[in-house]
């Protein structure tokens, strides 16, 4: 992506990504993040969640797959950071989703752009903050 052609308020095409138990317990595998709030019904609910929640670093690495599809390019993305706000919960029979959507807020110095992420599952926003720095061309 050239820095030439964008402008602040580009819309990155935003992506909805389902979430299943499965995806949890293998990021869980990756990340040795193996809490039982992240795979354990019984025990989530007896801490006062209403079921299991996705791990919050497998939220916010699912909501910057918007910024690296669009760039084409991982390593382009030269910071990112993000305030967790609400969990992600993911449903044993129907799961859970992640909605992304990402739009240019600023062009920056060294043509960099900072890209401004909305995260939000089940109607309610996941992510604060959310913001991307990355390189163009």
């Amino acid at each position: 992506m050239n820095y030439d052609d964008v402008e602040v308020g580009y819309e990155l095409a935003g992506a909805t990504f389902p979430v299943h138990r499965i995806d949890l317990v293998k990021y869980a595998g990756a990340s040795g993040d193996f809490n039982p709030i992240h795979w354990n019904e019984a025990f989530a609910r007896s801490v006062g969640l209403p079921d299991v929640i996705a791990h919050g670093m497998f939220t916010m690495a699912t909501a910057a797959r918007v910024v690296t599809d669009w760039i084409g390019d991982p390593g382009a993305v030269v910071e990112y950071g993000v305030r967790f706000t609400k969990p992600v919960i993911v449903a044993l029979d129907s799961g859970g989703e992640i909605a992304v959507s990402a739009v240019v807020g600023a062009k920056l110095d060294d043509r960099r752009v900072r890209v401004d992420i909305t995260a939000t599952s089940g109607g309610e926003k996941v992510l604060g903050m959310a913001r991307a720095v990355v390189q163009l061309t």
